[in-house]
């Protein structure tokens, strides 16, 4: 069987549970793939396991940075396979188990990430934007990486200013460096299991409970706990689903129900935006969830413990 197994899916599917099982079965350790639970202070609203969910199983990648601290999947990919190595030089089998498609997959594959050189490139470049416009340095773009320009729409002023900044610290554009980073074979070879639920609008109903469930074990005062601990408003961390839209509320704009609703219609775009990310992924095998109570567990137990020659003969959306 494989060393590592990744689960992934839309949120509120219940990943983090079955992780939990399959991690004690196996002798496992979690790895986990969510670019907010890394954030200390932030539990509530990003559905962070207690220690009572944990099972007693060691969980990594969890309440690792202050809220204030800015990060990056190239950080991410580097701390992440840190854990992984480590875990896996113990003889224990990895578990990375979240919904961050961008983070899970760069780790998998061993991403290779162009420099952040301190040099003032990016700072020259942000200014640039601000007082010039963003139209100024898409026309660079366009004359230095034409491919990436057609891509990159021009509201991504941090896409924009990257990919130009990836070109001047290194000479080469962010086109030929994403190319060369796709001919590179993966670094680990995972057993993918995917959780979803067969009905779209039952993965609704259960994110909508969801909202309301965290609003009464006091998101909104997590919020302002934030806050008030001076964690600024526009802090990469605050632009969370459900920091951000009770952030607003509560520096007066609208109403909690009005944020609740808000909060709500945000995570069912992100569990959209989810499925479609991972269903790109051919080698996922899909345990679709029904309506009614159903225990997944036994059809990961299933999975994982498959042939290899099974396994990468199932296909797209097997079961």
């Amino acid at each position: 069987m494989k060393d590592v197994i990744c689960i992934v899916g839309p949120t509120a599917t219940g990943k983090t549970a079955l992780s939990v099982r399959l991690a004690q079965k196996y002798g496992a350790e979690i790895v986990s793939c969510d670019s907010m639970q890394l954030y200390r202070g932030m539990d509530v609203g990003t559905a962070k396991p207690t220690k009572d969910e944990m099972g007693g199983v060691p969980h990594h990648m969890i309440d690792c940075l202050d809220p204030r601290e800015p990060y990056s999947v190239s950080r991410y990919v580097e701390d992440a396979d840190r854990c992984v190595q480590d875990i896996l030089r113990r003889d224990r089998r990895v578990i990375v188990v979240g919904g961050t498609g961008l983070y899970v997959d760069s780790l998998i594959a061993g991403r290779q990430f162009a420099p952040f050189p301190e040099t003032g490139r990016r700072e020259e470049l942000t200014r640039i934007a601000e007082t010039q416009g963003i139209e100024v340095l898409m026309e660079r773009l366009r004359s230095v990486d034409p491919d990436a320009a057609a891509k990159i729409h021009p509201s991504n002023r941090k896409r924009v200013i990257r990919a130009l900044e990836i070109y001047l610290e290194t000479g080469k554009t962010m086109t030929a460096h994403d190319l060369e980073t796709k001919m590179q074979p993966a670094r680990y070879d995972p057993c993918w299991i995917g959780l979803d639920y067969v009905n779209r609008e039952t993965l609704y109903r259960r994110i909508d409970l969801r909202v309301e469930r965290m609003m009464e074990q006091g998101l909104a005062g997590e919020v302002r706990a934030l806050l008030n601990s001076g964690v600024p408003a526009g802090a990469t961390a605050m632009q969370a689903i459900g920091y951000k839209e009770l952030t607003a509320y509560l520096r007066g704009e609208g109403t909690q129900e009005g944020a609740v609703a808000a909060i709500q219609q945000a995570s069912r775009r992100y569990a959209k935006r989810q499925r479609t990310w991972f269903r790109r992924n051919g080698a996922i095998r899909w345990i679709e969830l029904p309506d009614a109570p159903f225990d997944p567990f036994p059809a990961a137990c299933a999975i994982y413990e498959a042939p290899d020659e099974v396994v990468a003969g199932t296909g797209r959306g097997s079961r």
